[in-house]
């Protein structure tokens, strides 16, 4: 998948089929207006795409977001998205909705057919909608498709309610909204070195700046390492109340597994929420907590072997 950062001339030779919108989470509802430009693309000998925007990590236009940047485009090339153009925020804002029909659609990308939602807006203080979205490449010879929206059990999908999900713990409701695990992707940090000495080394990682996190809690996880391997986890979001830890950690414990990971980017999957993080009175009793859920997730992947098989998610 080639990415597009900027509003330069590309043109794609046969032209694009371009899905519209900025496809926070790549959920199913996304999933199915991108689809509905590779089918097109593959019928008419046209390149299927994305055209979304990028926004700043403090910026809440969009809310929190629900993946990183890298896995956003992991998944769309995993789709099938052959281009991605993604400018900055900040180069589209001010435009009529005529300037983003001619200069975006037309002039940047070489558009033959777009796809959108039911209410897709654009231009400035989004001052074009789905109708005039029709008009305006009419007169231009693009076709344009409205994609109905997605639904699961009886709701609309959307970002909103994913993050609500995230937010309750409901982990599996989320997944299955996405399509595709929630995950956090990104390097290993060093932590306190203290499960190291109790006997639970932890894989830390950080939430990038902007991403939502969801609720405190215990986490059954698959985890893929740098090497291509997956391991069953029990995953911490919380502030560590036991050991006065400060701020949302995100740590992770792989029994079985040894070796040093530190700087690896790896990803953390969230398959089930298992139970709240507590304040223990002793370390000894902090380590059962952690071994239990250890022997959750090990049993949860005994039950669901296909679920840590990456090829099957």
């Amino acid at each position: 998948m080639e990415i597009h950062r900027s509003l330069e001339p590309v043109q794609p030779a046969g032209g694009c089929a371009l899905a519209l919108g900025y496809f926070d989470g790549l959920h199913q509802g996304h999933r199915a207006v991108i689809a509905a430009a590779k089918a097109w693309a593959e019928a008419n000998g046209a390149q299927p795409a994305v055209f979304t925007f990028a926004l700043p990590a403090e910026s809440r236009i969009k809310g929190r977001r629900l993946l990183s940047t890298r896995e956003k485009h992991r998944r769309a090339a995993k789709i099938g998205v052959a281009h991605y153009f993604a400018p900055p925020f900040e180069e589209i804002r001010d435009q009529s909705p005529q300037q983003f029909v001619d200069r975006i659609l037309v002039g940047c990308c070489g558009a033959r057919a777009v796809f959108c939602g039911e209410d897709f807006t654009f231009g400035k203080d989004r001052a074009g909608n789905v109708p005039l979205l029709r008009r305006l490449c009419a007169e231009r010879g693009i076709r344009v498709e409205v994609v109905p929206y997605a639904c699961y059990e009886g709701q609309r999908v959307s970002s909103t309610r994913i993050r609500a999900a995230l937010e309750e713990g409901q982990v599996e409701l989320a997944n299955a909204m996405l399509g595709e695990d929630y995950c956090l992707d990104g390097a290993v940090h060093h932590g306190t070195g203290r499960g190291h000495v109790w006997g639970f080394p932890t894989v830390n990682q950080l939430f990038a700046p902007g991403q939502m996190i969801p609720r405190q809690g215990v986490y059954i996880t698959r985890v893929e390492l740098a090497d291509g391997s997956f391991w069953p986890g029990a995953t911490g979001l919380g502030s560590r109340p036991t050991v006065g830890g400060e701020g949302i950690t995100c740590e992770t414990f792989l029994p079985g597994f040894t070796g040093d990971i530190y700087g690896d980017e790896i990803r953390v999957w969230f398959c089930r929420y298992l139970k709240p993080t507590v304040r223990f009175d002793s370390v000894d009793q902090l380590k059962e907590y952690v071994f239990s859920a250890a022997r959750s997730a090990e049993d949860y992947f005994r039950q669901h072997p296909e679920a840590l098989n990456a090829k099957t998610r």
